[in-house]
């Protein structure tokens, strides 16, 4: 692919549709790699709707993009997700899971919380800041998508925004979600290494991580991994999936 073809890629990937619903489908992503090392039979399946990616959505909409707050995050005045208000507000919002108002002034606590923190705001603010940059890179032979929260060309860092319930196991988390495959995916789009601002959803105590070169080899072995199960489960015509069984040693 030449690199007037990958600026035309990237271009239609600013776009969320594109991204998640469109031309991104002929990328790997780091979203991929759990289902290709763990689960492949769900490889290529939409992931069911799940609140915690909606309220982390949510507090990155608010902070990175807040004009697009209101159209992609509408909210529920309902008082809980069993209620027939909500329900309603739900099939009114074409049967896509909402953001409970209460929901939203917990999230509206985290958000101030950040942007209140001199430290948050040295990493999300500059004369060289970008926010949710698309990007594309052959990897192993394979091309990967990538779409960062914030590329902070003054202090050459890219800053990924997380929430967490307990920050004290966020290190056991990043290995558990495969954060190391994404900064290292991160890493080899932009070029640039990674830091993790985290906030915790119960204390709201604030953490900023950032990355080993051990964290970067992890990550590395797990997207040699997943295109190897790519290329031999999924790619192979003579592989039938539903074959497939995962084997261990206990």
């Amino acid at each position: 692919m030449t690199k007037a073809e990958q600026k035309k890629v990237i271009e239609l990937l600013r776009n969320d549709a594109e991204y998640y619903d469109g031309i991104g489908k002929q990328y790997r992503s780091n979203s991929d790699i759990y289902k290709l090392l763990n689960d492949p039979e769900q490889f290529g399946k939409p992931t069911e709707q799940n609140i915690n990616f909606v309220l982390g959505g949510y507090i990155h909409t608010a902070i990175l993009e807040p004009e697009k707050l209101e159209a992609n995050y509408p909210i529920s005045e309902a008082t809980s997700r069993v209620t027939k208000v909500y329900k309603k507000d739900v099939a009114d919002n074409d049967g896509k899971m909402m953001i409970l108002r209460k929901e939203v002034d917990k999230c509206n606590e985290m958000i101030n919380k950040i942007k209140n923190n001199s430290v948050c705001q040295s990493l999300l603010e500059g004369e060289q800041v970008i926010y949710e940059e698309p990007g594309i890179k052959k990897i192993n032979n394979t091309w990967w998508k990538g779409k960062a929260d914030c590329i902070n060309k003054d202090q050459a860092l890219l800053v990924d925004i997380k929430t967490t319930g307990d920050i004290s196991r966020f290190k056991k988390s990043a290995n558990i979600y495969n954060y190391d495959s994404q900064a290292y995916i991160y890493k080899e789009i932009f070029g640039y290494d990674l830091v993790f601002l985290v906030i915790c959803k119960k204390t709201h105590q604030i953490g900023i991580y950032d990355c080993s070169e051990e964290f970067y080899n992890r990550g590395e072995q797990k997207v040699k991994d997943a295109v190897e199960a790519y290329e031999t489960l999924i790619n192979d015509p003579l592989f039938d999936l539903k074959d497939y069984v995962k084997t261990d040693t206990l």
